[in-house]
């Protein structure tokens, strides 16, 4: 397909983001696209504003899924460029419209597969770990019954076009813990007439700082707490509610498990100590992205023979994402692609998806689709 042709797509979803569960715009977009490539099946709707576009052979083959996120982040664009964001307070701050660009740039090829099937999906809510599940919870999704999933991520900080790989994880587990306290307001006069969750509160702040260096996890643990907010602005008024908000983050998914049970036991036991009613929610939950070995090994080998740099890493990532849902139901991978040593990092205002990688990822891809068929 031509390159500008590409690049015209990628920067008019760039100037339309949409976050998760609202990408419709950018759903019918991608529709669109895809219809001048017609597939053999198409589902719309999956999940929410999901998209899985079907090609398949008249020959028996393996069926590999290529997947794709449609959300952009709530964060306001500063570029001055002509494709930046029309939509205040919203921007594609992290590539997920370079990486629909790359899937759908796969469709002109897929019109002619030689065997088997290949799935082009693209996944709403990727930002709030919510859309991987919506759509493996979809009946529709039912009927695709991929063998491998693949998918790739831009990493700024890298050298451009270097391949970046792991076996195993790839990147985090994490969750945002939300704890209420809930005790009895009084006069601020009078504070022996309520029950206060202030020093409840102060020390669930440290525990939740210091459990991950008490207890022994297999691999790296982390617990940040991001919010706090105890009463009202009133000084009248002695509190009785709190809220403690933190992110837990693992490498290893039994770790995550672990660190749940341990936080939320030692949360319970503080508010008992204190006679607080508690509840504890979750949310933007994102399970480790274990990858398999061979899937990497058939990454690595399509890298070298177009000879891109591969770059094993030492250690995962530790921001999370949900295509670990995918490849929890069969083998797979995620992988990295660089986007620049100087690059703007991710969810940076001033980040742009550099259009340069649009060839280098239509490419992976199809050559990890060409291999394993």
């Amino acid at each position: 397909m031509d390159q500008q042709t590409l690049i015209h797509f990628r920067r008019t979803l760039h100037q339309y983001p949409e976050v998760a569960n609202e990408e419709y715009q950018t759903a019918q977009r991608v529709v669109d696209f895809l219809k001048e490539f017609p597939p053999h099946q198409l589902l719309e709707q999956v999940g929410g504003t999901g998209i899985v576009a079907t090609y398949e052979s008249d020959h028996p083959g393996k069926h590999i899924l290529i997947r794709c996120e449609l959300d952009a982040l709530p964060i306001a664009e500063i570029n001055d460029f002509a494709y930046k964001s029309t939509i205040e307070g919203k921007g594609h701050k992290c590539g997920h419209d370079g990486h629909m660009t790359m899937v759908a740039g796969l469709a002109p090829k897929l019109l002619d597969l030689p065997k088997g099937k290949v799935s082009l999906l693209f996944q709403p809510a990727e930002e709030t770990g919510e859309g991987a599940l919506q759509m493996l919870q979809d009946p529709q999704f039912a009927q695709i019954k991929p063998d491998y999933a693949f998918a790739l991520h831009n990493m700024p900080g890298h050298p451009l076009h270097t391949i970046l790989v792991k076996t195993d994880t790839f990147c985090a587990a994490s969750k945002g813990m939300i704890v209420q306290l809930k005790g009895k307001t009084s006069h601020a006069a009078e504070p022996q007439n309520g029950i206060s969750p202030a020093l409840a509160m102060a020390e669930i702040v440290q525990m939740l700082d210091s459990l991950p260096h008490m207890l022994a996890f297999e691999d790296f643990t982390l617990v940040t707490v991001v919010h706090a907010l105890l009463g009202e602005v009133a000084f009248g008024v002695a509190p009785g509610d709190a809220e403690v908000r933190a992110t837990l983050r693992t490498f290893a998914n039994a770790d995550m498990d672990k660190l749940t049970q341990a936080t939320e036991q030692k949360a319970e036991e503080i508010a008992q100590k204190y006679g607080l009613n508690i509840t504890i929610d979750y949310t933007e939950q994102f399970a480790a992205t274990v990858n398999d070995a061979q899937s990497v090994e058939v990454i690595k080998k399509v890298a070298e023979s177009n000879k891109f740099s591969v770059t094993e890493m030492e250690q995962p990532n530790k921001w999370s994402e949900d295509f670990g849902q995918f490849i929890a139901q069969v083998p797979g991978a995620l992988f990295g692609v660089g986007s620049g040593e100087h690059h703007p990092q991710l969810h940076n205002p001033d980040y742009d998806f550099p259009d340069e990688l649009l060839e280098t990822g239509i490419n992976m891809f199809w050559g990890i689709i060409q291999e394993l068929l």
